[in-house]
């Protein structure tokens, strides 16, 4: 036998006696529970079990399967991670999954393996309409809250703050039970330093017997009146479907109905920027778990990425041009003033009012729709104060 041969065959016996020995701390970790209280290995240590016994012998290298089980598990450590910190068996887990997966040639992105649901009732009545559902529980209309992503970005929150983010790059607006909507941020034509939405991608998630996964996704000059999979509805049930999409405008405008969970979502391009509107129940707003910390339409963009109104002061045709637009001096007329500033581009108003148009198609209270700029700490613009202002006065001479 060569040299070649005889290593392959020691690498063989030593990822087989790794993966073995592997197995047999799992085993010894599930028949062990009483070691930890609040750390959630045990769980993570089953469902991998569970999951890779639906895959069966098929662990070769590269097995889709079995790489999305071993992702799986990877993320349900990462999950429980504080909890668990200074275990043992925890960290044991941890240095197997690295093993397995390197073992396996497992791409360490890509799908993961989704928990087999536990058996639940069938759904009866208006289960999957939410607001009938709610008034015949409840006696009464949900509580509903607001959502608007719109221009450089600028975002209002679900608890009414006004933010305005330098935040490049794919964000997540709302991760809860039930929805994940991510927007991403490009650099504006131009050459300035400012930002725009330039495509949106919603996930409906799978909800018992009312809606299979959905996904919907827009980008900027391509907004489309339907689905990824082309279809405008889905989730039949009792002659009605939980999710529609509509467009008064195809390419640059779609509005979507989750009747399942109470929410509609209104995308739309102004100018050169996509925004986004959400109106949903506190209830479904609210359903989110510990791991899922960062959502734009619920806590705002990290304070490190907060910007507040440049220091330069509107021109007199900047200013002329939004007060014709929006006569109120909300949030959004500072917005309008925020984006011509900081492009030089007379479009990039639409982009407010737009925004404050769907605001009033979602919220309930005409007092409400209005908001006032906080006084905040000043941040420095992205664009030199002298350089911003001498810009939307060239822009705006031309």
């Amino acid at each position: 036998m060569g040299m070649g041969a005889r290593d392959g065959c020691i690498n063989c016996t030593q990822a087989t006696w790794k993966s073995n020995s592997f197995t047999g701390l799992l085993l010894v970790l599930l028949l062990a529970p009483q070691a930890w209280a609040q750390c959630q290995i045990l769980r993570c240590n089953s469902e991998f079990v569970a999951a890779t016994l639906e895959v069966g012998g098929g662990k070769e290298a590269g097995n889709a399967g079995y790489c999305s089980a071993l992702r799986s598990y990877a993320l349900c450590t990462r999950r429980t991670a504080r909890a668990c910190r200074g275990d043992l068996a925890y960290h044991s887990a941890v240095q197997g999954i690295e093993d397995l997966l390197i073992q396996h040639r497992c791409p360490r992105t890509g799908p993961t393996a989704q928990p087999r649901p536990l058996p639940q009732a069938p759904l009866s009545g208006d289960a999957c309409f939410y607001e009938r559902g709610y008034v015949q529980r409840e006696g009464r209309a949900p509580e509903y809250l607001h959502c608007g992503v719109f221009g450089d970005p600028h975002v209002r929150t679900f608890s009414d703050e006004f933010q305005t983010c330098a935040v490049p790059g794919a964000w997540p607006l709302v991760d809860n039970q039930y929805l994940y909507i991510q927007a991403t941020s490009s650099p504006t034509r131009g050459g300035s330093y400012a930002t725009a939405l330039t495509k949106i991608t919603i996930i409906f998630k799978n909800w018992r017997e009312c809606a299979e996964q959905q996904v919907y996704q827009a980008e900027l000059d391509n907004v489309p009146p339907a689905f990824a999979d082309g279809s405008t509805s889905s989730g039949e049930r009792r002659g009605q479907h939980s999710l529609r999409v509509r467009s008064q405008a195809p390419g640059r405008h779609a509005e979507i109905w989750a009747a399942h969970i109470g929410t509609t979502l209104v995308v739309r391009q102004s100018g050169r920027a996509l925004g986004l509107a959400v109106r949903s129940p506190r209830a479904i707003v609210e359903s989110y778990t510990p791991e899922q910390d960062v959502q734009l339409c619920v806590w705002g963009c990290p304070s490190s990425q907060r910007l507040d109104t440049p220091h330069a002061l509107p021109t007199a045709a900047a200013h002329a041009h939004c007060s014709a637009l929006l006569p109120s001096r909300d949030i959004y007329f500072q917005a309008c003033l925020f984006d011509l500033l900081v492009t030089g581009d007379m479009n990039s108003s639409s982009s407010a009012l737009d925004a404050l148009e769907d605001a009033r198609g979602m919220i309930t209270d005409p007092m409400k729709v209005h908001l006032r700029a906080a006084a905040g700490v000043r941040v420095a613009p992205r664009l030199p104060a002298l350089l911003a202002a001498t810009l939307i006065t060239l822009r705006l001479a031309l």
